[in-house]
């Protein structure tokens, strides 16, 4: 009978440790998605903030440009890690946002402003983090 009430007790701590190792990696994988979803959101500003400064005319390796490249670099680089290991819901609008904002930093003004361009994209990418992330 006192074996029995060990293997009890035991397979009881045992599970409690499980799922005390299973709730300590979920809380470690959403503390890491949220550094991720806000990485891409400092990428995001810092390719918007480029987009306001975008001279009517650039060069590649001009001033703008020295500070444009690396910038875009890091939003992609944001956009994969969101794309790797957050909710597939979070994909859609994030490349969306991401490649609004490419398409405002390298390509000609079409005589909108650039919130205007970029705000629907903001919106749902912010939207969509959000729900996500509850």
């Amino acid at each position: 009978m006192t074996f029995l009430t060990q293997r009890t007790t035991q397979r009881a701590a045992d599970r409690a440790e499980e799922q005390r190792r299973a709730a300590a990696l979920a809380e470690e994988r959403r503390a890491e998605q949220i550094r991720t979803v806000l990485e891409f959101i400092r990428f995001s500003l810092e390719a918007e903030g480029v987009a306001h400064a975008r001279p009517p005319q650039w060069e590649v390796g001009d001033e703008w440009y020295r500070t444009a490249r690396p910038a875009m670099d890091g939003l992609r680089i944001a956009e994969n890690g969101v794309l790797l290991l957050c909710s597939s819901l979070l994909h859609a609008p994030t490349t969306a946002y991401a490649r609004a904002l490419n398409q405002a930093v390298w390509q000609a003004h079409d005589g909108s402003s650039l919130a205007e361009r970029l705000e629907p994209y903001k919106a749902e990418f912010l939207a969509v983090a959000r729900r996500s992330m509850t």
